[in-house]
């Protein structure tokens, strides 16, 4: 029996375990994994130097992504976008995906406390194992940027951790 079709949304900090959540998720029947930091690192590694170098080339690959991503929830694919939908704006986009492809959403919030998220950062950093390198200042840099969820923008929100 097939599983409804569904976009899985993942919102939470650096390091707060929304890959570790997105690969679980992925392992549904039927369900294709999505991941930015895996597309982003491979078409522009060199390029990506700053916050706004990553605000670029991430909308790029968003609107690139955007037809394929429709054409997989229309074919009855879940999605889960390993994307984070930490701003109001990249919800807006998901939004569009789950809207316009006629789907069921999800959308994960994993609520874990800064100084937990730094701790599995310099861990994930040491091991060598992650896409990307995130000091402690870029951390705060992009948490500063931050949007959690309100029940008015009319997600279907599932939280997890609450870690505090």
């Amino acid at each position: 029996m097939r599983n409804e079709t569904t976009l899985h949304l993942i919102c939470g900090k650096v390091a707060s375990g929304k890959s570790t959540l997105a690969r679980s998720l992925a392992e549904n029947p039927d369900t294709i994994l999505l991941q930015e930091d895996v597309w982003l690192s491979g078409l522009y590694a060199d390029q990506l130097k700053t916050l706004s170098d990553y605000v670029r080339y991430s909308e790029t690959l968003r609107n690139t992504l955007e037809p394929h991503i429709v054409d997989l929830l229309r074919a009855g694919l879940s999605v889960v976008l390993d994307f984070p939908a930490n701003t109001l704006e990249y919800r807006r986009w998901m939004r569009r995906l789950f809207e316009t492809a006629g789907c069921s959403h999800q959308l994960h919030l994993i609520d874990v406390a800064d100084d937990i998220c730094k701790q599995r950062l310099r861990v994930r950093n040491a091991s060598g194992t992650h896409e990307f390198q995130v000091s402690d200042d870029q951390f705060d840099r992009i948490t500063s940027h931050f949007q959690r969820p309100s029940d008015v923008e009319g997600f279907n929100i599932v939280v997890h951790g609450s870690e505090r």
